[in-house]
Order: structure tokens, then sequence, then C-alpha cells
């Protein structure tokens, strides 16, 4: 047993860092098998050397955070726990990053971890980029976001949403309206990301003027895409020839973002994604970058990212079926 002492500069460094009923510091004593005590602005980290160790690396990372402004909540304290667990701390600095954008109701946009952050950079630096990861990762949240981002500061002229019509199970075909009515469930997740970036009313304006449209992937063929910041979602369903059409729709001063997870993908057993052949198509050419998230990524709800770690598990248990290749459903 041993103890070590952590001296903060300010009482308010300590609030932030132990949270709302001591939860943030309770996870770091439960994940290290430490005890965390403080008198004002000394803390007090006991346990075995390494666990001890650990401990006071997170907390004072965490107040490092805390002091740049960052908000300490639980993700950002177990993905913490994650990096010193993988000798990853000393990257921990860069969580801290600035605000690409913020939404209508004030909330700051930034990326949430490493793998985020990466991602957001490649966006920025390359005409293409091509985000792969599982669920829950923010593709699709933070390409809006620099699309907004990049739409505000006039670096580009439309924004352009689509996704390819394709059933995950379900049949949509029997819905009453018109066409517009029948593949409107399709790209719902795209219409609540820009309702939070913007607010209904500006969406709904910009949408009139036709600064921002929101349509399937057939409605993109035949077109020049120029000065438009332009979003492939849920790419893992288009076809092989679907991807080309995209591809090809680029203009002069614009900028693609194609999201995915190679892991849902609700084609025929007979079609190939143009996702993931792309991937490999696209490897190391120029100006065009491609993005793997992986579930330490994910920022959504604790099990979120423990239902991705089950699956990956089990996929790699599950032996092959002689004779025949599968693509995995939702």
């Amino acid at each position: 047993m041993t103890e070590r002492v952590i001296n903060a500069e300010r009482i308010e460094q300590i609030i932030s860092v132990f949270g709302s009923f001591d939860e943030n510091i309770k996870r770091i004593e439960q994940a290290f098998d430490i005890h965390v005590t403080n008198r004002g602005t000394e803390l007090k980290v006991q346990g075995d050397v390494e666990a001890a160790d650990k401990g006071v690396r997170a907390i004072e990372a965490l107040m490092s955070l805390a002091s740049k402004g960052e908000t300490i909540d639980e993700q950002k304290v177990r993905y913490l726990i994650g990096l010193i667990n993988a000798g990853n701390d000393a990257k921990v600095g860069e969580m801290a990053k600035d605000v690409i954008c913020v939404t209508a109701k004030g909330k700051p946009i930034k990326a949430k971890t490493l793998g985020q952050q990466k991602y957001l950079k490649a966006i920025a630096k390359n005409t293409i980029t091509l985000g792969v990861g599982p669920a829950g990762t923010g593709k699709t949240y933070l390409a809006v976001a620099m699309a907004v981002a990049a739409f505000r500061a006039k670096e580009v002229n439309r924004i352009i949403l689509t996704r390819p019509a394709v059933e995950a199970g379900e049949r949509l075909g029997f819905l009453p309206g018109d066409l517009q009515n029948k593949v409107d469930p399709y790209l719902r997740p795209l219409y609540d990301a820009l309702f939070d970036m913007l607010g209904p009313e500006t969406y709904g304006k910009y949408l009139e003027r036709g600064n921002i449209e929101v349509a399937p992937l057939a409605y993109m063929r035949g077109r020049t895409l120029d000065d438009s910041f332009i979003i492939l979602d849920e790419a893992q369903n288009t076809t092989r020839e679907q991807m080309k059409m995209f591809l090809t729709r680029l203009g002069f001063g614009s900028k693609i973002v194609i999201t995915g997870d190679a892991t849902q993908i609700d084609l025929p057993a007979d079609k190939v994604s143009g996702l993931k052949e792309a991937l490999k198509v696209l490897e190391g050419v120029p100006d065009i970058a491609i993005c793997r998230l992986s579930a330490s990524d994910v920022v959504r709800h604790q099990l979120v990212q423990q239902i991705v770690a089950a699956y990956e598990k089990y996929e790699t248990k599950k032996p092959p079926v002689a004779g025949k290749t599968f693509q995995r459903k939702r």
C-alpha cells in the first residue's frame, strides 16, 4: 500500500473532477482499485504502487482538462480510464480541442475521443474522407457539424445530405404519401442532426433557398455538385455502381464525407457493398482520407460500447460457413 498526494491550484478543479455526488472519482476508484480522499485543494490517493500511479495520472489528467474549460462527464472519465490502461495517457492533452460549431441551443460541439479528432482533421485537410466505424462513434453527427461550420464560414454554398434508400428488414413501400414522404424515414437521422445544429426555423429557411438538400442517393445521378459540402451516410448500403456514381458527382470547391459501418450491411447477399470496395480501391489515393473509428470512440450510452465489443468478439469466434458468404444484417 502506498499513498500519493496531489495538490490542485483551485478548489473548482477538485469540484469538477469529483463530479456530481462524487460519481467521477468513484468511477476512478473502482477502475483502479484505489481510495481517494480530499481536504481542500489536496488529494490523497491510496492503493498499491501501480494502481496509485494510474489513479494519480487519471486525476491529474482530468484536472488538466478542467483547467482548459472542458466539462468532465461520465463518457470522458471512461475514455480516459481506457487510455491510461492502454498506456496512451500521454495523449490526454489532445482531448481538449477547439469547438467545431455551436448548436441552435448554444451547445458547443467538439471531438470527444482521439479517433474523432483524427476524423475531423482528415475532413478539414482532404477533399474526400471516408469515416468507417460502429454505431455511436459520431460519424454522421460530426460530419454534419463540419458541414454547418463550413457553410457558416461561407466556404461552401450548399449542404447536401444523402443516403441510399435500402430497407433494414422493414418494408416502407406501402406507406401513404408521395415519394418524398416514403423516403423521409430513411433520411430522418440527417434531418435530426441538421435540426440540432441550425434549429427548425433556420433549417426551413435554408431548405427553401436551396442551400440545404436532403435527398436519397438516387437523386444525385447526372449532377455535378460545385461549392458544396456533401455527406453520404449509411454508405455500406450502396452498391459498387452507386458508390462510383456518387464519387464522380464531385465538383469544384466541394468536399465529400462518406460514412458507414461495414458490419451493418442490409444489401442482398449477392450485392457487393460499395463502401467495402471503395475502402480497397481508394486506399492511398491523394487527397482522400480513410478514417477507421473503433468501439473506444463510441460516445453513446456505455452499453452501446459493450454491445459493439460483444458482437466483434462473437464475429471473430464464429466459424465460416463452407462455400457461402453472408453479409450480416442488423
